[in-house]
């Protein structure tokens, strides 16, 4: 025991030693201390009998006094140094173990859930300020907290809303929907008549689940499907019988279309309340990953800041409703710091000096995914006439081939059946029978923006080449997977999930990053409706690509390189950086452990090898896409340096970019394909970083050096191209 206090002293130490940052010493050395804990509470106790008993992260954080956020974002920096101390002891695969990436997802989505759940309560319902009597008409922060604890506690119902932000709002907006067909009336912030937010009307009277869609952005038949959910939950909890609205005389329900409403006449009744409250704080609590984070504080405080002052809040002992009221502070504070439109800090890509207003994380999940409804959605579900044409036009008719690849890539993504390949409870298969549903609607949403876009391809090579046999790109099968992979990615960040984050759409598929970068521009000129903040989401993955990722052990960028500088070849071998062969969808199925019968055969293996001969990395690392409008149009405003990375063409067919980096490019003349590729390549890399100079001169208050260290830059890409590899620009 004493060996272990000593080796945790002088790790705890060692971190605080070599810290980089603003920090103070004290607050480092608390940082430290909590980091350390964690990964030895977390690591030491993973499959052990006392691990539901061991001491959970918010504990951790609490008795260090520090937030949940400054956790999360100074743990990045620890995680680095800590590697080799814990990977030589807990194996290669112990920052999953940790799940810290999952956790601050959730802290991210329960954050943004809590804040949207203060906010609409008190649109629709009377303050819930600390000045009134619990009895008062002015105050009911019971039901407030109620409908809080009810979402915690519906997770073992519908783990769906644990998985992305969308599903999460959907549920949020079904349990205010039937807080205000329980709630009594006089609770209520507005009156049936000339309500603002109940605008939807009936010859029956208000409709409130359409106007509660109206004014949330919800999916009104997804709240209807939530709500039938909530319903059985409701009777499961609580042992109460659902009875039709219709046949109950409230006043609750005055002037409100009842049709398809449930009520329950024992959920908030005087009598009941008690005794449902406590049924729920038992329900809510939890020994899973999700143990790791107290949920229910995110409703008392959503700053995530676990301080002394909070730490004697002692929710989780509520025992009636004044003991909620004395405990539970007043969201009013919150609710005016939300209504403060943020602005986004500085960064490199606008110069540092303009800040653009942005929509919060729940209003631009909640566009986007109306754009995903009302534009994707109504699509069929196979390859439209236009595209079949474009298929069958080939060599040899490539329908078949297409649709049986698009099931199985996304099975891998968004599996639908268990698999011993993805451990934990947080990976990818994380699948159950209340998972299902999620991954078929998404692996619908997913194939069905695959087909428009790649029908919207087929038109544009089409009429550039003049030709309907476009056998060499449709049948190109890192070209498809591509294509799939960033329809994938796009349906996951239009839900903002939480268990799916970006390198395990790449992983799935056997692509690395800089593959899934030869489809996005394309993908988003071809996809003219796509919202802002997708396309902002993918200037994002694009920074991070140009910046470390494309040049990470394993990327098919060297595969390129090799061919595009013979001169590297030598380097490139000897760090062992080239990348391994994509894997074939045969080896997809397998490592998946699909069924012969569940999903169709594979597309021929023959023609798969014959269009795509470049090697693949089976452990890809994400990729990073922005439009490159963005940052051409950014560039025209950096140092007028003469680009020596420019296309010879305005355009390049997509199957040259695709095609092997052996093969000649077809508008290139004797220049291989991999040439045109790397080029391409470099000059985004210039462009970036001619924003990334100008800014930092600008900081540095030197902007006269932009220029000189500009060129400099450009010579080392140029000519010591081998000091970026596995190195972050």
């Amino acid at each position: 025991m004493l060996s272990f206090v000593l080796k945790f002293s002088i790790l705890t130490r060692f971190l605080a030693k070599f810290w980089i940052g603003s920090l103070q010493p004290e607050d480092v050395e608390r940082l430290c201390f909590a980091f350390v804990l964690y990964c030895v509470a977390k690591l030491k106790g993973k499959g052990m009998k006392e691990e539901s008993s061991r001491v959970r992260l918010w504990k951790i954080l609490e008795g260090c006094k520090l937030k949940y956020n400054d956790f999360f974002k100074e743990s990045q920096q620890l995680l680095s140094k800590i590697d080799h101390v814990l990977r030589s002891r807990y194996g290669t695969d112990w920052e999953d173990q940790l799940e810290l990436k999952q956790l601050q997802s959730l802290v991210n989505l329960l954050a943004d859930a809590s804040r949207f759940y203060c906010k609409a309560f008190n649109e629709l319902f009377l303050s819930t300020s600390t000045g009134q009597e619990p009895g008062s008409t002015k105050s009911n922060p019971e039901y407030f907290c109620f409908g809080w604890l009810f979402f915690l506690a519906l997770r073992s119902k519908s783990p769906e809303l644990y998985k992305d932000l969308v599903s999460c709002i959907h549920g949020l907006v079904a349990i205010l929907a039937i807080l205000l067909i329980h709630v009594p009336a006089k609770f209520r912030s507005f009156t049936i008549e000339g309500s603002s937010h109940l605008i939807k009307q009936t010859v029956r009277g208000v409709d409130l689940l359409a106007s509660l869609c109206h004014n949330y952005h919800t999916s009104e038949d997804r709240l209807k499907e939530m709500m039938g959910k909530f319903h059985k939950a409701i009777e499961v909890f609580f042992s109460t019988k659902a009875v039709r609205a219709s046949e109950c005389k409230l006043e609750t329900l005055d002037k409100i279309d009842t049709d398809g409403l449930i009520y329950f006449r024992d959920l908030l009744d005087k009598e009941c309340f008690h005794s449902n409250f406590e049924k729920l704080e038992k329900l809510s609590s939890t020994t899973s990953w999700e143990g790791e984070l107290d949920l229910k504080r995110f409703l008392i405080n959503n700053d995530n800041i676990i301080s002394a002052e909070n730490s004697s809040r002692d929710f989780t002992n509520l025992s009636c409703p004044k003991r909620v009221f004395e405990t539970l502070a007043s969201p009013t504070k919150t609710i005016k710091n939300m209504l403060t439109v943020p602005s986004s800090p500085s960064s490199p890509v606008n110069g540092g000096s303009v800040k653009v207003v942005q929509m919060t994380p729940v209003t631009s999940a909640m566009t986007t995914a109306k754009w995903l409804r009302g534009v994707i959605s109504s699509l069929p579900e196979k390859p439209s006439s236009k595209l079949e044409k474009f298929l069958s036009s080939c060599d040899t008719d490539l329908t078949s081939d297409v649709t049986k690849r698009v099931s199985i890539i996304l099975e891998a993504i968004f599996p639908t059946k268990p698999s011993g390949h993805w451990g934990g409870s947080m990976g990818l298969n994380c699948t159950n029978a209340f998972d299902i549903p999620w991954a078929e609607a998404r692996k619908m949403e997913a194939s069905k923006l695959y087909y428009r876009v790649l029908e919207a391809i087929c038109r544009a090579e089409s009429l550039n080449t003049n030709v309907n046999n476009l056998t060499p790109l449709l049948s190109n099968e890192r070209f498809h997977r591509c294509l799939i992979a960033c329809s994938a990615e796009l349906v996951l960040a239009t839900h903002k999930t939480v268990i799916m984050m970006f390198p395990a759409v790449l992983e799935s598929t056997g692509l690395t990053a800089f593959d899934l970068s030869k489809i996005i521009e394309n993908f988003v000129r071809h996809e003219e409706s796509l919202p802002r903040e997708l396309k902002r989401h993918l200037n994002s993955l694009e920074e991070q690509l140009l910046e470390s990722m494309a040049w990470e052990k394993g990327s098919s960028l060297y595969n390129s390189l090799v061919v595009a500088r013979p001169s590297l070849a030598s380097e490139i071998n000897r760090l062992g950086l080239l990348a391994e062969s994509m894997p074939s969808l045969d080896d997809i199925v397998a490592r998946q452990n699909f069924h012969a019968e569940d999903l169709p055969a594979t597309p021929s293996k023959k023609r798969a090898a014959d269009s795509d001969e470049n090697g693949d990395s089976r452990s890809p690392k994400r990729l990073c896409i922005e439009p490159r409008s963005t940052l051409v149009d950014q560039i025209s405003q950096t140092p007028p340096a003469k680009q020596s990375y420019t296309l010879k063409a305005k355009w390049r067919p997509l199957q040259s970019t695709f095609a092997s980096p052996t093969v000649s490019n077809l508008v290139g003349g004797n220049e291989k394909c991999a040439e045109v590729g790397v080029h391409i390549f470099f000059s985004k890399i210039l462009k970036l970083a001619a924003i990334r100079i100008r800014n930092l001169c600008e900081r540095l208050r030197h902007v006269e050096q932009t220029e000189h260290v500009y060129n400099i830059f450009k010579q080392i890409l140029d000519q010591q191209t081998t000091l970026f590899f596995n190195r972050h620009i």
